[in-house]
Parts: C-alpha cells; structure tokens; sequence
C-alpha cells in the first residue's frame, strides 16, 4: 500500500498500534482488578473509574491543544508515553479501591493529551486527500484489531497467569511506542489562528457549535457512547453474573464487538470513496439504536444467553466503527490546516462528555437499579442522538459525490470562516 510506504507515517502507525494493544490488555485487567476488589460491586467501581477518565479528557484535551503550538510535539508525545508505562506499572500495586481512581487519573490526564496530538501529526504527514482516508481507516483498523485480539490475548494469558501480569504487557506497549516515536521526524504544530490560550482551547468547540456536519458529529458522539458504555462497563458483570462465565469469557465476549467493528472497518475505505461520509454515519447511528434496543429487549424477557449477547455485541461493534471511521475526515474537511489540532482536540473533548454521561448510567446504574432501567435509559439516549443528528446535519449539506464536494463552503463554514482564497476554500471543502 502506497500509504506505509511514508517511513514516518509507517512508526508512527507502529506506535499506535503497540500502545493499542497494551492498553486493550489494561482495559481487560481493570475490569477484573475492579472484580477482585469489589465483586458484584464492580460495575460501580469501572464506572467510577472510567468516569474519572471522562473527566481528564474533557477537560485536559482542550488546554493541550492550545498549548501544543508551543512544544515539540514528537518530545510532547514521548514524554506522555513515558508517564503512561510508569502509571501502569503501580496499577497490580494497588490495594484499594480509591487507588485505582487516582492512578487512573494521572494514566487519563496523559492519554488526554497524547491523543489529539497525535491526531493532528497525521494529516501533517500524510498530506494527498486519498491516503489520507485510507490513513483514518487504517487508523480504525488498529482500533479494531486491538478491540478484537486484546481480549483474545487476554483470554490466552488468563489461562496461565494473574491478570496482574497484564499490566506489565501494557507497560512494555508504551515503552515500545516511545521508541517508535523517537524514530519519526515529528514536523511541529504550524502556529494556531488564535494567541490567547482560552480562545485556542474555546475555538474548536465554537466551530463544532457553528457548523452544520459538526453539530451531526457531536450528536452521534452520544450514539456511540450509549452503545459502546453496554460494552465496556457492564461486559464483566453480565458474563460472570448473569451468564456464569469465567475471566477468560470476559475477554471473549468483548472480543465478539472487536469482531464486529473489524468486519465494518475493512470495507469502509472502498464505501466512503463512492458514499457520503453523512450516510455511512446515519447508518451507524441506527444500528446502534437497534443494537441498544435488542440489548435491553433480551434482559428485559430474561432470555439472555452466550449466542444472543455476543450477537448484539457484534451490532454494536459494526455501528461504532460506521460512526467513528469517517468523523476524522468530516473534522479535517471543516476547518483550516492551522486550526486542525483544537478541532480535533475539540472532538476528543466531546466525545468524551458523552462517555462521562453515559457511563455513570451503564455503572451506577446499572449496579443499583439493574441492567434493564439502565440499558432501557442508554437506548434512549442512542435513539435521541441519532434523531438530533439527522436533524443538526442537513442531508444537502452532507452529500458528496465521489470526485469532490458537492456543496459550496460557504454553506459548510461559520460564518468567520466563510471568506477567504481560493486555495483556503478547497482546503476547507468536504
């Protein structure tokens, strides 16, 4: 592939991948380091936890990107990746409870600001239009393959080791992506449109407010993260308490969603070159709302069994990835080069409020009222997002034919952004 023959994006997908695939095995080991300690009562603990992360996300996310203009970004990343590994190594140290939410703190306050950095590099080094799209699927590929061998390696390992040991796969998989990273030429961030750190930090999300595809997108954010909250905090609990199945079935069962974003992930490059980005995301959004729906139906009639629930994991993991897939070039097609790193920034942030309001429901919830209030609740937060997104984002708005962008910018862009040459136009077009 023309794309892994540029040596620096070629490492730079390397790191990505390994980090991946240590924090897939962190993942797995949390949830059955939150088991271990609190029993039936882990749902609350992961929440917790996870919410934790929300947090940092939310709010770091954008404070980095308006200062990433300011530091060399390839010593940014390395620096972060180095505070991850040392992070996780204390995790098999920790004795209580509320250890895991500070660790888990400092762990999410990096991954906060190493994420849309990192984002942003991409399209610095992969400049054509094409690879570019076959670079974000690329990227949702790794996602996906971590989400799916992850859980395999983990079921793998459970069967002849603590979980602890996980975490130290995990450490390894950051200090190799360091190494990776120190190979790459990093070019550094073009300086922002913006001088005040508060106007960088407020100016990806005020384009998010003010364009059309973009209040879409944020809308989606909150699909995904009703679906994918069913997923992730409560996989643990309904295998080994409702089903009475082991770790290593834990491990399988999240692996059943993996495989269903991977069967999405490897026909999306070829679909999104003849189909709009819009579609293919509406699309996802109503499979999410069917997967939500089925998912709260079999708790709701008791008829929960292994064939049932790794179906609907399957759905959902084919929905997240229709969503997730083409938001990165939705964002890179709205905005100017220099004000890629806050819109990206900018998304991350928003995604991740959605996850902080979905997964206190799926955790807290979810432990104290039962799987059904709480999923019936995350349904209808899915259903909500997706009607609001066919809503905020227009249908003309989003067509595009397979050579170019059928709409004009100018209907694209706030209105500050709707002026400007001919070159800035072509770079703002979808």
């Amino acid at each position: 592939m023309r794309l892994f023959a540029v040596r620096d994006y070629r490492h730079l997908f390397g790191a990505q991948v390994i980090a991946l695939f240590g924090t897939g095995l962190t993942t797995v080991a949390l949830g059955l380091l939150a088991y271990d300690l609190a029993g039936p009562r882990a749902g609350t603990v992961l929440a917790t936890a996870l919410t934790v992360k929300m947090v940092m996300y939310v709010v770091i996310a954008p404070l980095a990107a308006a200062y990433v203009d300011r530091l060399p970004r390839r010593t940014l990343l390395v620096l972060l990746d180095v505070v991850r590994a040392a992070v996780v190594l204390a995790l098999p140290l920790v004795t209580e409870v509320w250890h895991i939410y500070v660790l888990i703190g400092l762990l999410q306050a990096a991954s906060a600001a190493f994420t849309p950095t990192f984002q942003a590099v991409i399209p610095d080094i992969v400049t054509d239009e094409s690879d570019y799209t076959r670079a974000l699927s690329a990227s949702q590929v790794a996602y996906t393959m971590e989400s799916l061998l992850s859980p395999v390696l983990a079921a793998i390992a459970l069967a002849f080791m603590s979980f602890n040991w996980l975490f130290l796969g995990t450490s390894a998989g950051f200090l190799l992506s360091t190494l990776l990273i120190l190979s790459t030429r990093v070019p550094d961030a073009r300086p922002s449109a913006h001088t005040g750190a508060w106007d960088k930090a407020a100016a990806g999300i005020r384009t998010f407010l003010t364009t059309p595809r973009l209040r879409g997108v944020m809308a989606l954010n909150l699909v995904v993260a009703a679906a994918g909250s069913i997923v992730v905090v409560n996989t643990v609990n309904h295998v080994r308490d409702e089903l009475g199945g082991s770790q290593s079935d834990v491990a399988w069962m999240l692996a059943a969603s993996g495989t269903g974003t991977l069967l999405a992930a490897l026909t999306l490059p070829r679909l999104l070159d003849r189909i709009a980005e819009r579609t293919v995301m509406m699309t996802g959004g109503g499979v999410l709302v069917g997967g939500t729906a089925a998912a709260t139906a079999l708790i709701a009639s008791g008829l929960t069994t292994w064939t049932g629930t790794a179906i609907v994991w399957v759905v959902i993991g084919v929905g997240m990835a229709l969503i997730v897939t083409p938001t990165g070039k939705v964002i890179r097609g709205s905005v100017v080069a220099n004000r890629i790193p806050e819109a990206f920034a900018a998304q991350f942030s928003l995604s991740h409020l959605a996850w902080l309001i979905t997964y206190p429901i799926a955790g807290w919830l979810g432990t104290n009222a039962g799987f059904t209030l709480a999923w019936s609740v995350l349904a209808i937060l899915a259903a909500a997002g997706a009607a609001g997104a066919l809503r905020l984002w227009p249908r003309h708005e989003g067509h595009r034919a397979a050579t170019g962008p059928a709409t004009p910018v100018q209907a694209v862009l706030p209105k500050n952004l709707s002026t400007g040459t001919d070159t800035t136009q072509r770079a703002l077009a979808a």
